[in-house]
């Protein structure tokens, strides 16, 4: 059975599950503690971190190495455009979203208001939610400018580009940590990520102490 160890409101998971649905991957889905560092799980990974994927026999780890794995293994659909220039800026905005959105505002927030309470750590810093407070709007208006210039992020089409930021804002949604009044152009971009059947397993999460506000699940917001 092909399975992917994961947690609910990972980023990093929820980019590897959307590619898995969108390429209609099955896989089982298995909750995993990797704070615990169970040994069993360490083996699988050295680095304790999830997503794990176990798929074509194979154990893959780090999701963009995963994602890329899909791309090549599991082509149609394609997440990946075929022009290297337009490959490249698919590269450059999942980097955008799994290294600057994620370092300044995923940890400050996601991390801070529910990671930390899950894993018995202690309460939020207030110092780091404000920043990342602050720092979403600053990546809701680059999202909007890029979205003025393209029908999705990297392009005419929908790539992997568009998973990475789904991702990370929709975590963040579950939290209520998005103002999608914003921007009305993010807002219609995010309402056509969600609607697509290969997010259904995501708005179904529940995490236990947080549940989903009253809005996450809802299409038309």
């Amino acid at each position: 059975m092909n399975t992917l160890y994961h947690s609910p409101l990972s980023p990093f998971c929820r980019k590897v599950r959307l590619s898995l649905a969108e390429k209609k991957i099955e896989v089982e889905l298995v909750e995993e503690r990797y704070w615990e560092q169970r040994p069993e799980f360490m083996r699988r990974n050295p680095a304790g971190k999830v997503p794990v994927l176990k798929l074509d026999g194979k154990t893959m780890t780090e999701s963009a190495a995963i994602c890329e794995y899909l791309e090549e293994a599991y082509p149609e659909p394609a997440l990946m455009p075929r022009a290297k220039d337009a490959r490249f800026e698919v590269r450059r905005l999942v980097a955008w979203f799994d290294d600057k959105f994620h370092q300044e505002v995923t940890s400050k927030l996601l991390y801070e208001r529910v990671n930390k309470k899950v894993m018995g750590m202690g309460y939020p810093d207030s110092t780091n939610v404000k920043a990342g407070a602050k720092a979403v709007k600053y990546h809701l208006d680059y999202m909007q400018w890029l979205l003025d210039h393209r029908r999705w992020l990297a392009g005419d089409v929908m790539t992997l580009a568009d998973f990475a930021a789904a991702a990370h804002l929709s975590s963040l949604d579950y939290i209520s940590d998005v103002d999608w009044n914003r921007s009305e152009t993010v807002k219609d971009w995010y309402a056509k990520i969600k609607s697509r059947p290969a997010f259904r397993s995501i708005l179904a999460d529940v995490v236990p102490g947080f549940p989903q506000p009253q809005h996450y699940a809802d299409l038309d917001f």
